[in-house]
């Protein structure tokens, strides 16, 4: 029996997270991929056109459990698995969360949490009322705050679109009501009965008009947060496996801004699974065996007394990175602090205004808010990057 994991390219939650996990329980795994030659010589990988769930099921010869971390694979990957009588998502969630335009009617219908919004198939020029700007422009089903902008009028909105099609002609876009507030994250692991909270973070954005994740503080969310959440979630078929849902509060109201029917990414899933002391990609796996969530023990986030946050440098500009430096883990004053590179030195790359513009992931954990954020900015002083022209 062996486990097998769809992806597209080699991401830190395969490669760190659940290959280890996997070796960790004595389960062989298989990562079924569309891309081979982007992964690493010695990876376990086998060539698979793993958006075609017919496709998934023939290449999965007796397996244990199958499951993906990718945004794109969630829907492949959940019918897969129900075809193949394993335990896995609901195919319908999976596609109702990667179709952000859809989760909106969805969650609007129910009566939870009307947000204007309409859809732009390609093509087509958008017809957005006066009174919805500001708004935000996003891809349908986009991931990593790629090509989502702010707008505030009807020009910014056809100049915004007009750049996107360019670069992705084919692409559907809806256009939102923009929602103002702090931006939050509640995330959740699952089977088939119950739901767990296992974190959430107060995330700080660089400036508009793009909406680039710069830092995340511990902050889980307080219990009237958590009950307008589930009910979101439940509308959406969301359950099983992990989940991460972003939100803002907005007047006292939780207003859901997406559902990433996956772990938190950029390297977050690591760094959550280090501040609570779990083997959180374990569990993850454990769940697609059909183990019970009851039997993981997972811990109360309300009840973690330690603080972390997370800053991301991000290139300011367009050109070929020429230092950084190396992974580093080191602690200082009772706090543990690491930094590590998400971008190659050589590597030369367009400044796009996402979270693609990632140079490193800096973290601290450690007893408290106010030292935590004074040892990791020490940190940071002594840290350089260099990007030529």
């Amino acid at each position: 029996m062996r486990l097998y994991l769809t992806a597209l390219n080699p991401t830190d939650a395969v490669m760190e997270g659940f290959l280890p996990a996997a070796a960790s329980l004595g389960l062989p795994v298989t990562v079924l991929t569309d891309q081979p030659e982007q992964w690493p010589a010695g990876t376990p990988v086998a060539r698979c056109a793993v958006r075609d769930a017919a496709a998934v099921v023939a290449a999965a010869v007796r397996p244990a459990a199958l499951l993906s971390n990718s945004d794109h694979l969630q829907e492949s990957t959940a019918i897969a698995a129900r075809k193949l009588g394993l335990p896995g998502k609901d195919p319908d969630a999976a596609r109702l969360c990667k179709d952000k335009a859809a989760a909106r009617r969805t969650v609007a219908a129910a009566g939870l949490d009307l947000v204007r919004v309409v859809a732009v198939d390609p093509g087509v020029a958008p017809k957005v009322p006066d009174e919805m700007f500001p708004a935000v422009v996003k891809p349908r089903a986009g991931v990593a705050s790629e090509d989502a902008y702010l707008v505030t009028d009807p020009g910014e909105l056809a100049t915004r679109v007009a750049e996107i099609r360019r670069r992705r002609p084919g692409v559907a876009l809806m256009v939102e009501e923009y929602l103002s507030g702090d931006l939050r994250t509640y995330d959740t692991l699952g089977d088939a009965a119950d739901l767990a909270v296992i974190g959430g973070w107060h995330t700080g954005l660089g400036p508009p008009p793009t909406f680039t994740e710069t830092s995340l503080d511990w902050s889980p969310s307080p219990r009237h947060d958590d009950v307008a959440l589930r009910a979101r979630l439940d509308v959406l078929g969301v359950r099983f496996g992990a989940c991460h849902t972003e939100y803002v509060v907005q007047d006292g109201r939780v207003r859901l801004i997406e559902v990433n029917y996956r772990l938190i990414g950029d390297r977050m899933d690591l760094i959550l699974a280090e501040l609570l002391g779990v083997p959180l990609f374990e569990h993850i796996i454990r769940l697609h065996l059909g183990e019970p969530l009851a039997a993981l023990g997972l811990p109360d986030p309300a009840r973690i007394t330690r603080h972390a946050r997370v800053e991301y440098v991000c290139a300011d500009r367009s050109g070929r990175l020429s230092a950084a430096p190396d992974r580093l883990d080191t602690v200082r004053d009772g706090v543990r602090l690491a930094c590590r590179p998400m971008r190659d030195v050589g590597r030369v790359t367009e400044r796009t205004g996402t979270n693609r513009d990632y140079l490193a992931a800096l973290h601290a954990i450690g007893p408290d808010r106010d030292t935590v954020r004074s040892a990791l900015a020490a940190f940071r002083r002594g840290l350089r990057w260099t990007i030529a022209a």
